[in-house]
């Protein structure tokens, strides 16, 4: 027993991670709430995340105009957080390289992050599986 006991905490350890998961796929924003202000999606255009199993690609989508990339990154789940760090920026950013911790939740169709940016604002923002 006592040799089995290390396997047994080993394996427990291992259970209390979500191994293999991730957001793989493209995901519609749908609306947030920033700061306690709720800001629904955009009508003129749509934001869209893709994700494979390390990276993401944010891309804004205008009908008769080819997707625009406007952020990328790298992001590895661990339990119910999401690390996200910001490679690429179309605009001025202050997040190149920053890591940003996020609680995150798929439940049904939808992705919810929660978290706070580096700046103080609290977000909570929904996405909702585009493929399935």
């Amino acid at each position: 027993m006592k040799k089995a006991f290390p396997l047994i905490l080993v394996l427990a350890l291992l259970c209390s991670f979500k191994i293999g998961e991730s957001l793989s796929g493209r995901w519609i924003y749908s609306g947030g709430i920033y700061n306690g202000k709720p800001e629904p999606a955009p009508k003129d255009y749509t934001l869209q995340r893709q994700y494979d199993a390390e990276h993401y690609a944010a891309l804004l989508i205008e009908k008769d105009t080819p997707p625009v990339t406007y952020e990328a990154g790298n992001y590895k789940l661990l339990q119910d957080s999401c690390f996200e760090t910001q490679t690429f920026s179309a605009q001025p950013s202050n997040l190149i390289n920053v890591t940003v911790k996020y609680h995150y939740q798929i439940k049904n169709d939808t992705l919810t992050f929660e978290g706070i940016l580096p700046n103080g604002t609290k977000v909570q923002e929904y996405w909702k599986k585009a493929d399935k």
